[in-house]
């Protein structure tokens, strides 16, 4: 499990990326952290690894203090996956995917192997594994970026906007596969996301956040929209308008479900 106690990062400039900031990531769950330009989703998920130290409070992983553990160690042990893949453009796909077991003492020969299994994982051919990142199309890249993120088997998993750089149909394809490897494996995920549809259609559990860091609810994707806390809540998950007022209308035999404006959104199965 992660923790933030009272998590407050304040930059030179007096700029205050989060304030007072207190939250449990539930374990072996997916936890995403949603938010416009500005509301500190990034600057949390950054604290996890030390990639950004707090000014004041404290983050645990499993109850140790990560402030406790030296930086280049923890971030070995933790997956992370960034927007635009990461990759190291001069490094082959399987040496890509190798980098953190290598520099953790595995040999090559197993590292790649390693690697090898953890395309089959993420749905690439291994056709593709000494290819350079720039003969992949950036879906390729991403779930790259994602079999690196999980070569060194971490507990904990943290995704920074990783598919917002794709086109809508891969992205929705990426999000689909993140949803079967974490029925898989059962990581500790934390994802961060400007978008409330990519926020419900992956998270267990979704925390709203606004300008300054301050957590506005939290709670599943069900309950934001049963019970939006605010207007800004419910402005943000979209229950004021029509594409999330939905009822069915019996058409041809069938129940379809439609929204506020009559337009289909699906069947009911039978």
């Amino acid at each position: 499990m992660i923790e933030f106690r009272g998590v407050t990062k304040r930059y030179p400039d007096g700029t205050v990326a989060v304030a007072d900031v207190d939250l449990e990531v539930p374990a072996h769950r997916t936890t995403v952290l949603v938010g416009s330009s500005g509301s500190g989703k990034t600057t949390l998920l950054r604290m996890v690894n030390r990639m950004v130290d707090p000014t004041a409070g404290a983050v645990l992983v499993d109850g140790v203090d990560v402030a406790t553990v030296e930086p280049v160690r923890l971030r070995r042990s933790i997956g992370y996956v960034m927007q635009n893949s990461g990759l190291l453009p001069h490094r082959k796909v399987a040496d890509n995917i190798a980098t953190v077991p290598m520099l953790r003492g595995m040999p090559r020969r197993a590292a790649r192997a390693r690697a090898l299994e953890l395309m089959d994982t993420v749905g690439l051919d291994r056709a593709l594994a000494d290819r350079y990142p720039a003969q992949l199309s950036g879906g390729q890249q991403q779930r790259v970026g994602v079999a690196r993120g999980l070569a060194a088997d971490p507990d904990i998993l943290l995704l920074d906007e990783p598919f917002g750089a794709v086109d809508p149909l891969v992205r929705t394809e990426l999000q689909d596969e993140l949803r079967r490897l974490q029925g898989e494996l059962g990581k500790t995920v934390l994802f961060v996301t400007h978008d409330i549809d990519e926020a419900f259609r992956i998270g267990d559990h979704v925390v709203i956040l606004r300008e300054g860091g301050e957590i506005v609810q939290r709670g599943t994707p069900a309950e934001l929209l049963a019970s939006p806390a605010d207007a800004f809540v419910a402005g943000f998950v979209g229950a004021d308008r029509g594409r999330r007022s939905l009822r069915v209308d019996r058409i041809g035999g069938r129940d379809v479900v439609v929204d506020a404006d009559g337009r289909p959104a699906g069947v009911l199965a039978p």
